[in-house]
C-alpha cells in the first residue's frame, strides 16, 4: 500500500520484481515474465486485466517451452 501511495503522489514509474504471480497481476499496469534472462511474455492493458494466475503460468509454458516448477511461485497466492 505504501508503494501505491508514493507512486500516485509523486507520479513516478516503479519497477517491482516479484515471484508472486498474484502480486504480478494485482499491482501495476504491465507484467513481464522472464526466463533465464530473456523476456518470454509481456502483457498490458485489457489483455493483462483479464488474466488469471493460471493464464500467466500457461503463457510461461507456451513461450519459455517448459513448465514453471518452483513451489514457492506456484503456491503463492
Amino acid at each position: 500500500e505504501l508503494t501505491r501511495s508514493i507512486v500516485a503522489e509523486k507520479k513516478i514509474t516503479c519497477l517491482m520484481v516479484t515471484h508472486n504471480m498474484n502480486q504480478a497481476l494485482t499491482l501495476g499496469n504491465r507484467t513481464l515474465m522472464m526466463d533465464r534472462g530473456r523476456i518470454v511474455f509481456d502483457a498490458a492493458g485489457a489483455t493483462r486485466a483479464a488474466m488469471t494466475v493460471n493464464d500467466l503460468l500457461e503463457q510461461f509454458r507456451a513461450n519459455a517451452g517448459r513448465e514453471m516448477n518452483n513451489d514457492r511461485i506456484l503456491l503463492s497466492g
